[in-house]
């Protein structure tokens, strides 16, 4: 609609934006709009977690804790004590632990009064022992959800692969023994079947995947001969893979959400993710690079596209173009360039 107003004899016309509906629904989470700021130093005080909410994101998951740090942490400490007194090596190592775990859930409830998005909570662990007790404080801290940051290096010779899998489940089922709050897990793609791996993560318990993780890489500085960080952020051009796995998963493991992850640069690929079958979209590299004010512009781009193809609702496209609903889903198999090559003289 337009309305037209008359100002000093000259005729200006204002559209009026037609807004579609957003909301979407993650982890039984009622999400105002499927954009949520991913676990990052973007969501590691109440102060920017405010300001992210302020720019319209529908979730947040806090910045991980991690299960390595802390326990290196712990070992530092505890290695300035003389090796003959364990008891005040472990007194040491487990007020490491408690302080560590103390600031996290203080970060919970000063994120829970802040803002009235939900508030995703993230452990990167990679054992059960008191990390699985921590997710019931976690929860009790005022966490909507709960999100396992999860990754098994596969650098055993003699191991077979469906053994690192049954890490993974293992600790999914524990944690759902603890906690009655959601579980979603951000993995990776290094996986022999990732369809059924994702089959058995609803089976054990998990109501939501997240597709995919991006992992501390290492690269080598040929000057200095260290070992340095390879490219932190996403790129666009990194949309490719989790667009092709949330296309095939959503199709064949319908019953749990995805939140795909990793080269969301714009909000037409959001869109695009959603098409594929994702309820939400996780992102924190566009955010670091343009700000939070980017979060508004992704939206506005969504809007636009659903207002153009006339998509009142995310769940009318949700999926539209996933493995099970084209004509040809072998576009989401094909893994060579031989149309493309093809066509070339």
């Amino acid at each position: 609609m337009a309305a037209t107003y008359l100002a000093n004899e000259i005729i200006i016309e204002t559209n009026t934006i037609k807004m579609a509906n957003l909301a979407t629904t993650y982890l039984n989470l009622s999400l105002k709009n499927p954009l949520i700021v991913s676990s990052s130093g973007l969501t590691d005080s109440a102060e920017k977690i405010e300001k992210l909410a302020e720019a319209g994101a529908g979730a947040v998951v806090l910045k991980s804790l991690f299960e390595e740090q802390i326990n290196h942490e712990a070992g530092h400490l505890s290695s300035f004590e003389n090796s003959n007194y364990p008891e005040a090596q472990d007194y040491i190592s487990n007020y490491a632990k408690s302080n560590s775990l103390d600031h996290y859930l203080n970060l919970i409830e000063q994120a829970k009064k802040a803002v009235e998005i939900p508030v995703i909570a993230s452990i990167n662990c990679v054992s059960a022992k008191e990390w699985i007790s921590f997710a019931k404080q976690i929860e009790s801290a005022g966490a909507d959800a709960l999100e396992l940051n999860l990754f098994f290096v596969p650098n055993e010779l003699n191991t077979k692969p469906s053994v690192y899998e049954e890490l993974y489940l293992n600790l999914i089922r524990s944690v759902n023994e603890q906690v009655n709050i959601p579980v979603s897990v951000k993995i990776g793609y290094q996986f022999t079947n990732l369809p059924y791996l994702v089959n058995q993560m609803y089976y054990t318990g998990a109501k939501g995947v997240v597709l995919f993780n991006k992992f501390y890489e290492p690269d080598i500085d040929l000057e200095k001969m260290k070992f340095k960080s390879s490219e932190v952020f996403s790129k666009p051009s990194d949309l490719s893979r989790p667009l092709r796995w949330t296309g095939i998963v959503s199709s064949l493991v319908n019953e749990i959400d995805i939140a795909a992850s990793t080269g969301v640069h714009s909000g037409e690929a959001m869109a695009k993710m959603i098409l594929a079958g994702a309820t939400a979209v996780q992102l924190s590299s566009a955010i670091y690079k343009d700000g939070p004010s980017v979060i508004g512009d992704f939206l506005s781009v969504l809007n636009e596209f659903m207002n153009k193809k006339n998509y009142k609702t995310i769940e009318d496209f949700k999926g539209l173009m996933n493995y099970r609903r084209i004509d040809d889903p072998a576009i989401y198999e094909r893994s060579q360039f031989m149309k493309y090559f093809s066509n070339l003289s």
